[in-house]
């Protein structure tokens, strides 16, 4: 039977924090990693003002939610598409940000 290279079907952020050579230390940046992105895009794009309370609470389900998106960010791009919804995102805030000020202006 043919020998696998793992390290060549590992996703771009797998294969950085080197995953198949440290997989602890690795697993929790790739996590950490997918956590820090996942609250850019929620916050760029779906939150909303909410008690304390249920913003813990969604950040706990968002924390959680991750761990599942971790074991799939191994070999499937999920980080990467995470990086590039954030930026969508960014893109999308600024552009709104600056037609609003574009506005206020030509109102004045």
């Amino acid at each position: 039977m043919p020998e696998v290279n793992v390290q060549e079907h590992l996703s771009f952020f797998a294969g950085l924090y080197r995953v198949d050579e440290f997989p602890k230390l690795g697993m929790w940046m790739l996590y950490l990693t997918i956590v820090a992105l996942c609250i850019v895009v929620y916050k760029l794009g779906f939150a909303q003002k909410l008690p304390m309370l249920k913003s813990i609470l969604i950040y706990l389900f968002l924390a959680l939610g991750c761990t599942i998106l971790t074991f799939l960010a191994i070999f499937l791009p999920i980080t990467e598409g995470l990086v590039v919804a954030a930026l969508i995102l960014i893109i999308y805030k600024i552009r709104r940000y600056n037609y609003k000020k574009d506005q206020a202006q030509n109102d004045a």
